[in-house]
């Protein structure tokens, strides 16, 4: 039997509940567990385990290649992993437009970091966040495969760097900017016109607006419990508080006299809007088109629009952070470089300016030279 690495100790299994586990590392540096019902059982599989793992080190065994494709890894995840995710439609819209067309056929083993290169530099025309998405689903489901066993090893894929603090998103600069927008929304409809508006005014993310409930609205607290999204909970998964603004109250209060469903924001035949909804996206181009603004805004933009024109505001950004639900205080402080005293209480946090006293002791004396 081979020696074990210097400071290897031999392990031994160990009583779980009425079975015997044992614990090992592989040749690649991961822990691995199994039990067994008998300890001698589980005392020759530990010390096989660890006999394989070191001639795997030493280039005396070679590894057993399977021969799950792409697409069989792709079937799995769709069965048992995306169907845990609140958001299905996104891990099924990037396998299927993305991934499989690119490594359908190939086998798991033979995916390398060449191969991912490739498929990034193909898509060199997308935004960076998008194939950072792609990306990150890719390599997710890598590792799922290294942890059944269908591979030994993940590539180390390398992601496109993605700054939390970058200031290209986009949303409505001004206020001049909102009011001729709500006011081609008002065009449209009254139903579009305070979907927006609440949109803007709030925060909101489309799928909260979709799922809230009058039930939620309380004008007298002047407070909106945000606690559900598209068919299920919101992206946090937890409860949050938004209060309703000046700019808000009026609108919400008539719209509720009008809208007599359960829900604020319901379709046309009652029902709660999907994330393909026209409202969300054809019409709202529409609109943009009406109002002649150029900037390529989507719905999503609106939510940045209330974060942004609050902070310009001097809004907190702890409140901020609180509106908006976001788990990372990094995700709310990419709108800080808008506050307009963002370091105005910072000026003397150093001390005073330099007088003309202490600059004469860095003077150059001229008779040294």
């Amino acid at each position: 039997m081979l020696a074990l690495r210097k400071g290897q100790v031999m392990a031994k299994p160990s009583q779980h509940r009425n079975r015997w586990r044992i614990r090992w590392i592989d040749a690649f540096g991961k822990r691995r567990s199994e039990v067994y019902e008998r300890y001698d059982d589980a005392d020759f599989a530990l010390k096989r385990h660890q006999v394989e793992a070191e001639e795997v080190r030493r280039g005396l065994r070679s590894l057993e290649v399977s021969d799950k494709t792409f697409s069989e890894l792709c079937d799995y995840w769709l069965q048992y992993r995306t169907v845990r995710k609140r958001r299905q439609r996104d891990d099924q819209s990037i396998i299927r437009c993305h991934l499989l067309p690119e490594f359908r056929k190939i086998r798991l083993s033979e995916i390398t970091v060449e191969l991912v290169d490739r498929f990034i530099a193909a898509r060199g025309h997308l935004h960076k966040k998008t194939v950072h998405n792609y990306l990150t689903l890719l390599i997710s489901m890598l590792n799922l495969a290294h942890s059944l066993g269908w591979i030994f090893k993940v590539p180390k894929i390398k992601k496109p760097k993605i700054s939390l603090f970058s200031n290209d998103f986009p949303f409505l600069k001004t206020e001049e900017d909102i009011r001729i927008f709500l006011l081609a929304a008002k065009e449209e409809n009254e139903s579009v016109f305070n979907l927006y508006a609440s949109a803007i005014y709030t925060g909101l993310r489309q799928g909260e607006l979709a799922a809230l409930r009058w039930d939620d609205v309380d004008l007298e607290r002047r407070l909106i419990t945000v606690q559900r999204s598209f068919g299920g909970p919101t992206k946090a998964g937890d409860v949050r508080y938004v209060p309703i603004l000046d700019p808000l109250l009026p609108l919400i209060r008539e719209w509720k006299l009008r809208c007599p469903n359960h829900l604020v924001f319901p379709n046309q035949a009652g029902q709660m809007q999907h994330p393909s909804s026209r409202v969300f996206k054809q019409v709202f181009r529409r609109i943009l088109a009406r109002a002649q603004i150029k900037t390529p805004i989507t719905f999503h933009g609106l939510r940045h629009t209330f974060a942004s024109h609050w902070v310009m505001g001097g809004g907190s950004l702890f409140k901020l952070q609180q509106i908006l639900g976001h788990k990372s205080t990094q995700m709310t402080m990419r709108y800080a470089h808008l506050s307009p005293n963002a370091f105005s209480e910072d000026y003397l946090r150093l001390g005073s300016s330099w007088g003309a006293e202490n600059a004469s002791v860095y003077r150059f004396d001229r008779s040294r030279n």
